[in-house]
């Protein structure tokens, strides 16, 4: 039998794939419900996200995941609206640019860094492998790009700072497309018109969510994998090595119980890893578990009717780190996907916190509730007589993962610790990616 701790995505992807291949499984989780961060809510009308609110179709196995899924659960792929994305600067929303116009006419960016583009085919490539998404941007972009493009599409991610953030391990593909073609520019031309498989054009990078809600999802590979193989509210977990197995102890409902396993698969944060895995030198679980994590409160707000005058037709808007705001970004779930919010009304997402402002989630409910509906009226133009229809707080004090200069450290700890202990893979978003896509793909990886 194969035992998994944790029932997030990375968890329940992993024994999915495994049930498929006929192996035993037992998936562990210490909350009392399935899906990690996770977690759709329907309320007065609206649809909401609680945690991640969108993926997107990065890589082939998201869609062959959904094609051997129960019927019911279909993604939805965001409509057109989605390919517009918003950013703050002086006071109000400005497109970000898609293309030549635009690019030219924006306010976002200063005419020095925008005939500053041409020469960036020309520009050396990178030779430090630590090099910041921020030093490379300012490098290959210069500092408005980095300002007003970069630093809140990292916000957005990562709820991060792109100057603390190694390329090589926070944007991949973008490390490598430098690395391998001198330029991004020169890079994307070349896979442009690079020949793709079958497979390869599953991937069309575009927005997608779940229709009804990314609980779908989650309720779907519960279900195939069958929900008598999870156990929830999973309390003191003991786990240490045998000669050819791995022993563990657990109190769950039903009481203490013991059990055997073959291999142990851990999907859970790093910072809950040492009392998980006790048996593990203090020193190398010491450099995967200080990991740090941006917390993030997110906020909720539904309005029933939102009048004629305004025009939410994007997939949100992101505040760029000089514009000094309390939020880091609004999402417009109910202009991307349908049955989000009641015909004529509009469902927003707000999010605070991250890594720069981490005290604002410490903020009381009342006083995160004054802050968002203030913005409500600020930023998106309702008038002062306008109160929200819906509005639910949610919390996260290990949000996201920020993969910064100590992440090969961690990475490099976690394969020793592998090789040393036969059959334990240590997996989840601390390594390989934080997106929902990279969270399915390791799961398929780890089967």
């Amino acid at each position: 039998m194969e035992v998994i701790i944790g029932a997030g995505l990375t968890g329940l992807s992993t024994a999915f794939h495994l049930s498929k291949q006929g192996k035993k499984v037992l998936v562990l989780e210490k909350t009392g419900r399935i899906g990690g961060q996770i977690q759709t809510v329907e309320k007065d009308g609206f649809v909401f996200e609680t945690g991640p609110n969108t993926g997107c179709v990065s890589n082939p196995e998201v869609v062959e995941l959904f094609s051997t899924l129960d019927s019911d659960c279909k993604m939805e792929i965001a409509n057109p609206a989605a390919a517009r994305r918003l950013i703050w600067k002086d006071g109000r929303f400005h497109t970000l640019p898609s293309g030549i116009v635009g690019g030219i006419t924006t306010p976002l960016f200063t005419w020095k860094d925008k005939f500053g583009i041409l020469g960036e085919p020309f520009r050396k490539k990178g030779n430090n492998p630590d090099e910041t998404v921020g030093a490379l941007a300012m490098r290959r972009l210069g500092k408005s790009f980095l300002e007003y493009a970069v630093n809140p599409f990292i916000s957005g991610i990562y709820a991060g700072n792109p100057m603390s953030l190694v390329t090589r391990y926070a944007l991949p593909k973008l490390y490598n497309i430098e690395q391998s073609y001198g330029s991004f520019i020169r890079g994307a031309i070349v896979k442009m018109f690079e020949p793709k498989t079958v497979r390869d054009r599953l991937a069309t990078k575009k927005v997608f969510s779940v229709d009804g809600g990314l609980s779908r999802l989650t309720d779907a590979l519960a279900d195939a994998i069958g929900r008598e193989r999870i156990i929830l509210s999973v309390n003191s977990i003991k786990i240490a090595p045998g000669e050819n197995e791995w022993k563990i102890v657990f109190t769950s409902p039903g009481g203490q119980q013991a059990i055997k396993a073959e291999r142990i698969i851990t999907t859970v944060g790093a910072h809950a890893l040492p009392e998980l895995l006790p048996f593990a030198e203090k020193e190398e679980m010491d450099k995967i578990s200080c990991l740090r994590y941006a917390p993030v409160v997110q906020v909720s707000i539904g309005v029933k009717d939102i009048g004629k005058n305004l025009d939410f037709r994007a997939f949100g808007g992101l505040v760029p780190a000089r514009e000094n705001k309390d939020i880091l970004g609004i999402l417009f779930p109910a202009a991307c996907f349908k049955g989000r919010a009641p015909e004529g009304g509009m469902l927003f997402s707000f999010f605070a916190g991250g890594i720069n402002k981490p005290h604002l989630t410490g903020l009381s409910d009342t006083e995160i509730e004054n802050l968002a509906v203030r913005e409500f009226h600020e930023m998106l133009g309702f008038p002062s007589n306008k109160e929200p229809d819906l509005l639910h707080i949610s919390r996260h004090t290990n949000a996201i993962p920020q993969y910064e200069k100590d992440t090969g450290v961690r990475i490099d700890a976690v394969e020793r610790l592998q090789n040393r202990f036969h059959n334990l893979i240590i997996s989840g978003n601390l390594r390989d990616g934080i997106s929902m896509a990279d969270r399915i793909r390791q799961g398929v990886s780890l089967k």
